[in-house]
């Protein structure tokens, strides 16, 4: 059966502290900037937008 949106009803939600694959279909997924994220997400991008910063500017002041 299908609600609204066109989903199953028995699918499960997306969750992103579990992001471990589903055993058959995969949940239903949002993409939304608005979604929840878990601290460890936020951490890893936040690493990752540092490391990415620091090769960048590190590069441009090594070859000035």
């Amino acid at each position: 059966m299908s609600d609204d949106h066109g989903h199953d009803e028995d699918r499960p939600d997306y969750d992103p502290a579990h992001v471990e694959l589903p055993s058959r279909e995969p949940p239903l997924r949002e993409t939304a900037p608005q979604s929840d994220f878990t601290m460890g997400q936020v951490a890893r991008g936040g690493a990752v937008a540092a490391v990415g910063l620091l090769l960048i500017f590190g590069l441009a002041l090594v070859l000035v």
